[in-house]
């Protein structure tokens, strides 16, 4: 079994998941009030700790190129300060950030030592336990997204795989 083509093909498939409830997304529904967190930051903050949990630690990541404010930041993190008016991203740029990320996939995962410490403090596990941690906190989000879909009768479909 190859472990490294397993972890790349599911960390796809989440993301294509992602992707879909991007492209699914009506306008209203991206920048429209929320119960809690806005549609685009809870996009967002998939988004950016799979990019930074690809990472060898804290120390060595860089954020992407518009990576702006603490956007990123949801629940027991500190608060994060969202302003009520336009959207921090629009739905284009999480596509393009959503790119970025699949190809970090591909590339950081062919070259990870899953022996190793995850590189996070926070986070006190080796970093193929960090593989499947990101994957299941994408997947979380994704699912959350989905059903911010669903109530408004727009269906996503499920992945099982992604296209290495």
């Amino acid at each position: 079994m190859d472990i490294r083509a397993a972890l790349t093909s599911q960390y796809l498939a989440a993301l294509a998941m992602l992707d879909e409830c991007i492209t699914s997304c009506p306008e209203e529904l991206w920048v429209g009030p929320q119960p809690e967190y806005p549609y685009w930051q809870v996009v967002y903050h998939a988004l950016f700790y799979a990019h930074l949990y690809l990472q060898a630690s804290e120390a060595t990541f860089a954020p992407w190129a518009k990576h702006r404010g603490a956007y990123h930041r949801l629940g027991a993190e500190p608060a994060a300060p969202v302003p009520d008016a336009a959207p921090g991203y629009t739905q284009t740029e999480m596509l393009e950030y959503l790119a970025f990320c699949r190809d970090e996939v591909k590339q950081r995962l062919a070259e990870t030592d899953f022996a190793a410490p995850s590189g996070f403090s926070w986070l006190p596990f080796d970093k193929f336990e960090l593989q499947i941690y990101t994957i299941r906190h994408l997947q979380l989000h994704a699912g959350e997204l989905g059903a911010r879909l669903f109530d408004r009768g727009i269906e996503t479909r499920w992945i099982g795989a992604g296209n290495p």
